[in-house]
């Protein structure tokens, strides 16, 4: 059950659904199905975040969660990982909110808990972000690696919640030590910009490539691939759109490619793999579910070879040779 204090947290920290809405965000209009799929999902990350900041036990937050539905529960497991991650960083980094979370239920959706804790740095100074990740060594094959996935968490909220700033704008923020390499912190924010603005123009191709564009060349590449992501994970687009996107992106359809493969990557962990993200697999890659998969698995660098900060970039670097290796 709630506490009075989690009462006053949900209270004081949780948006109501209406601020992640296309009207509220002023996003540009979109059809009334596109933009209700769309907005479901933030909507879900909020439901994941009110329950995690309430709540008064781990058994009642996993009891809450497993009551949405599979194509919401990754984006829910995101908000409570949020709202667990500044729990642990109220105590001043030394609670486990967010490693008991991600060593227990939250486990399937690593991949977008990650995000989650970016979230949460949006929201934390930047002092508290040495501290906001777990250990996971003992419990996940992917940490380290994988939570550059918090800083592209960073950059989507960032250009989701203030648009004028990081989209319209083009900020470029200062960078950051995460895994010990700030030369890449920025890389990873423009990873989450570009899923962003898969959300903030309403699944259109032709609009998220304009609006792509417009930023400066050395973004493109990583702001494709954040499409590519979000496009087959979130999905509501049909096959001919998502070829018409891989057209459009031009010289950067390997880096769309190689979103997706890690989006399907993190769809199949969870164990929840919906019609949209095998569209975009043929679409995008030319590959079916399971080869995408073989890809990710096959590939993937570890820290000796890498260092622990480029591990990241390396299985990035081989899954985007793939790709551009095969006939045009």
């Amino acid at each position: 059950m709630p506490t009075t204090l989690g009462s006053v947290r949900r209270l004081l920290m949780t948006p109501s659904l209406a601020e992640v809405t296309f009207e509220r965000r002023s996003f540009p209009p979109a059809p009334a199905d596109v933009a209700r799929h769309l907005e479901a999902i933030p909507q879900a990350v909020l439901c994941g975040f009110e329950w995690g900041i309430d709540t008064r036990s781990q058994w009642e937050l996993e009891r809450r969660l497993s009551l949405v539905r599979q194509e919401q529960l990754g984006f829910a497991y995101e908000g409570a990982t949020m709202a667990c991650t500044i729990l642990d960083a109220m105590r001043g980094g030394r609670g486990h909110k967010t490693r008991d979370l991600l060593d227990g239920p939250g486990r399937p959706h690593l991949f977008l808990a990650y995000i989650g804790i970016g979230f949460a740095m949006a929201r934390l100074p930047r002092p508290l972000w040495r501290r906001v990740l777990p250990d996971l060594t003992e419990s996940s094959p992917y940490h380290p690696a994988m939570s550059w996935l918090a800083v592209d968490g960073y950059g989507f909220d960032r250009a989701y919640f203030d648009t004028r700033t990081w989209v319209e704008r083009q900020h470029v923020p200062a960078p950051y030590p995460w895994q010990g390499e700030p030369n890449y912190f920025h890389r990873a924010v423009d990873q989450g910009i570009g899923r962003a603005l898969w959300f903030i123009h309403g699944a259109r191709p032709d609009d998220v490539a304009a609006a792509v564009g417009r930023f400066a060349p050395r973004r493109h590449a990583d702001l494709w691939s954040g499409v590519g992501l979000a496009s087959t994970f979130a999905g509501h687009a049909e096959p001919d759109e998502l070829r018409t996107l891989r057209r459009l992106a031009g010289r950067y359809r390997d880096e769309v490619a190689l979103g997706m493969v890690f989006a399907v990557k993190a769809r199949t962990y969870a164990g929840y793999v919906p019609k949209h993200t095998e569209w975009a697999a043929h679409a995008l890659g030319e590959v079916g579910i399971d080869a995408a998969v073989a890809l990710a698995d096959g590939t993937i660098a570890h820290g000796d070879e890498a260092g622990a900060g480029l591990t990241y970039e390396s299985w990035r670097q081989r899954i985007r040779a793939h790709f551009a290796s095969l006939p045009r």
